[in-house]
């Protein structure tokens, strides 16, 4: 206190003894000094706020562009040994950074119909996905004619080297199993109704589940992702899935929405529950699909008759049951009828959850699916060859998938997918 009182008194007396003319002179150079002091300060708060959005930006996005050098040299020039499997757009590598960092490389094929601007969308969509459930994209790569995108890499594979090989899938107990379901209905939920955008996979199959060290599952390859203005219903695009996980109204006339995803996830549930391959069935002679056969069960009160024999020692009865009952629900033929994922991750939260509504006849060949009609000037029962312009799930008629038609008198003995005679 008495160190400040003789400073301000000092101060006094200096400024007594200057002239008035040094005086004004001081107080101008006083009042510059402050404006100079005051412009620097706004200039660095202008420079440190466009860095901090830049490095918000950046944050946000988690992603980096990777050299092709990089990633080269990560890969052992994408060795075949190296190989994980085989995406929607391209073959895909592991890989190790000079951090010691694992990563996935997918490498889109040149011949793939993904151009630059699809590349970049992906890139910027991926990059906006933050889920548990979610494999997370790390940066990507433009080198030339090649494209590539960079994820993390996922310790345990995918989820079908494990279920579908009988050397493997006594590591897929219940528990396990059951947690998968649980965590694809919650990834499936973020990117339908949470993420910053509205998601559709349109390609949910075992292969593209991973599971990392601690089995938590990851929805991967958004290679055939497609996104839409969140006042779209559906879409009517190109057919890209695959076989067996298709949706019906997909499959036959391009329309997308995300109960495609609910059926395929359906598709999945049931295939983890029963360790057999929908495309791949053959358990029942008498039933076209794991679908048909575990609807003809449920019907009989014998549900439980699909479970895989090596969960018989980690089964849950009332919670298997509950799951198949779920999964029918998803794959009924119709997708109104279907469960959206916030009401299937409700159902699941419940140990042993008393569902109200009974599946109807699931998505397979001999379904009733029916287009609803577009009303126009010359619309009528039948088209020019006096077929009814509302198909039925694999009748024997012209498909139409957005631009293109599919002609096809008969269907693959699994009913996924039209096969030219």
């Amino acid at each position: 206190m008495i160190k400040s009182i003789s400073i301000r008194v000092h101060e006094f007396i200096l400024w007594k003894l200057q002239t008035p003319r040094t005086r004004l002179v001081h107080e101008m150079a006083n009042v510059f000094g402050r404006l100079w002091d005051v412009c620097f300060l706004n200039i660095n708060c202008l420079i440190k706020d466009r860095n901090e959005v830049d490095l918000e930006k950046l944050a946000a996005q988690g992603q980096r562009e990777f050299s092709f050098d990089t990633l080269i040299a990560a890969t052992k020039n994408f060795h075949p040994t190296l190989k994980l499997g085989e995406g929607g757009f391209g073959p895909v590598y592991k890989g190790k950074l000079d951090d010691g960092r694992e990563i996935a490389v997918k490498k889109l094929s040149q011949g793939s119909s993904q151009g630059k601007k699809e590349f970049q969308s992906e890139s910027k969509l991926l990059a906006r996905v933050q889920h548990r459930n979610v494999v997370k994209l790390l940066g990507y790569c433009v080198h030339g004619a090649e494209k590539l995108l960079v994820y993390q890499y996922v310790a345990n594979e995918s989820l079908d080297k494990l279920l579908f090989k009988s050397d493997r899938r006594g590591f897929l107990d219940w528990k396990r199993r059951y947690d998968v379901i649980t965590g694809i209905a919650k990834g499936l939920l973020y990117l339908h109704e949470e993420a910053p955008c509205r998601i559709i996979h349109r390609d949910i199959k075992a292969s593209n589940i991973l599971l990392d060290e601690k089995w938590v599952p990851k929805i991967s390859d958004f290679g055939m992702a497609r996104l839409y203005p969140e006042d779209e219903t559906h879409v009517n695009t190109r057919v890209a899935g695959t076989n067996g996980y298709m949706a019906p109204e997909y499959l036959i006339h391009g329309h997308l929405s995300e109960k495609a995803d609910v059926f395929s996830f359906g598709v999945v549930v049931l295939e983890l529950i029963s360790g057999q391959k929908n495309s791949k069935f053959n358990r029942d002679p008498d039933s076209q699909s794991l679908l048909e056969w575990a609807y003809k069960l449920y019907k009989k009160q014998r549900s439980l008759e699909i479970m895989d024999p090596t969960l018989e020692s980690s089964a849950d009865a009332d919670q298997i049951a509950m799951c198949i009952h779920i999964g029918l629900l998803c794959v009924q033929s119709d997708p109104k009828s279907r469960p959206d994922m916030d009401r299937i991750v409700v159902m699941l939260s419940k140990k042993h959850s008393n569902i109200v509504e009974e599946p109807t006849r699931p998505g397979h060949p001999g379904s009733r699916y029916r287009m609803p009609r577009q009303p126009t000037a010359s619309s009528s029962a039948s088209g020019p060859s006096g077929v009814s312009s509302s198909q039925s799930f694999g009748s024997s008629s012209i498909l139409t998938a957005t631009t293109s038609s599919v002609r096809s008198s008969r269907l693959d003995p699994h009913g996924k997918r039209p096969v030219k005679d």
